[in-house]
């Protein structure tokens, strides 16, 4: 009796341990894609890295992360970006019980796979997203304010001074931790301004492109509708100059009487807008291309 009461007390703090550490190494998914420098926890990160629940994920100035999670729900990590994938609770079954990131700054396009909308979350420093079967952007600035645009499906924003609800694509809202939500609107190059910060949404202006499976909803948001040097932004914030589209071709050979005139008055070329082929499910299957 004594010697089995032993055995017990012995064997049992160890394989409290084993499970203990198990439990703080669960992966919950894997890197799709990786361009220049991203950690998870102070590691390097490549293409089908591991990651696992409690590890921080942080992006460089020009860094770009798209994971995908167990349960098929994807996540894009933009420049200068940090993000916590802070409860995972997967039921065996290709869905998860329990999903919840914490975005403490950054860039980021979520959308939702196979698990039930109710166990989504995203923790911003100016509040809460709670999650209907869906795809949008979230951009998480200095000071904590937090910007949202629907892509589709819906969600909740739930701030300082209560919810808003976005249902309409490419509805946008503002949060700030002391100032609440603001009332969804149609976002704009206006967003730009508002945020202070040209680079605030590199996946719609199309300054990081994501690759297929991650684009949906490009149209809201695109460099052709975009005035960026009135968006007030710093040097440091500034945005990177869209490429270039092809020069003008070789002028006329030679022969009699001038060169014809140029077009007066040529149109701005329009941005590729990306359009994916996401369904209305909010989980779509298949996207186009980030350059977090």
């Amino acid at each position: 009796m004594h010697a089995w009461l032993c055995r017990v007390l012995i064997v049992s703090p160890l394989v409290l341990g084993i499970g203990t550490l198990d439990a703080a190494g669960e992966q919950v998914g894997q890197a799709a894609l990786i361009k220049t420098s991203v950690t998870g926890d102070g590691r390097p990160l490549a293409t089908k890295s591991p990651v696992h629940r409690d590890e921080r994920i942080r992006t460089s100035s020009t860094g770009l992360g798209e994971f995908i999670f167990r349960d098929g729900t994807k996540l894009a990590v933009g420049w200068n970006s940090s993000v916590v994938i802070d409860s995972f609770v997967f039921n065996g079954s290709r869905s998860v019980n329990d999903l919840t990131i914490n975005a403490a700054k950054g860039s980021f396009r979520w959308i939702s796979g196979g698990s039930k909308s109710s166990a989504y979350k995203i923790n911003t420093p100016a509040g809460t997203i709670g999650i209907r079967g869906t795809a949008f952007d979230v951009y998480v600035g200095s000071g904590g304010t937090t910007a949202v645009v629907l892509l589709t499906g819906s969600v909740r924003f739930c701030g300082a001074n209560g919810c808003r609800d976005l249902r309409r694509r490419c509805d946008f809202i503002v949060a700030t931790p002391g100032g609440g939500v603001s009332q969804p609107a149609r976002v704009s190059s206006n967003a730009l301004k508002q945020l202070k910060n040209a680079r605030a949404l590199p996946f719609m202006t199309g300054y990081q492109k994501l690759s297929g499976r991650f684009q949906v909803g490009n149209d809201c948001l695109t460099t052709g509708s975009l005035d960026t040097n009135k968006a007030n932004t710093s040097p440091a914030t500034s945005a990177p100059a869209p490429d270039p589209g092809p020069g003008p071709g070789p002028g006329p050979g030679p022969g009699p009487g001038p060169s014809p005139d140029p077009d007066p008055d040529p149109s701005p070329g329009k941005g590729n807008n990306g359009k994916g082929n996401g369904g209305g499910d909010g989980s779509p299957n298949g996207r186009g291309d980030a350059g977090r």
